[in-house]
């Protein structure tokens, strides 16, 4: 679906047109993708979760920016995974697309 690395921050958001396999052109209707960002950020939310209970029972309750910059340091760490994870789900969900077995090879 996408054409670069999650790693090449330069380009990490560059998609395909049209899927290389089955000729699906990724972007159902102008904007479809819009829609991903609430998908994205329901995934941050859960990070933000995620880190806060670990940090509360691991660490102990540390001091407030130990929670800050962890929940800083691990948002901005799986940035690019939230951006993909939440097209392919928008794209999942809403674009009528489902995993065929066929293609696998």
């Amino acid at each position: 679906m996408f054409t670069h690395s999650p790693f090449n921050l330069g380009k990490f958001d560059d998609m395909y047109e049209y899927c290389p396999v089955c000729q699906f052109r990724y972007e159902v209707e102008l904007g479809f993708y819009w829609g991903a960002m609430y998908i994205s950020y329901g995934l941050s939310v859960g990070i933000v979760a995620l880190v806060g209970v670990l940090l509360y029972y691991l660490a102990h309750d540390p001091p407030l920016w130990v929670y800050g910059v962890s929940i800083a340091a691990a948002t901005l760490l799986f940035t690019t995974f939230l951006f993909r994870y939440a097209r392919v789900i928008m794209l999942y969900l809403f674009g009528s697309v489902h995993y065929d077995s066929q293609y696998d090879k």
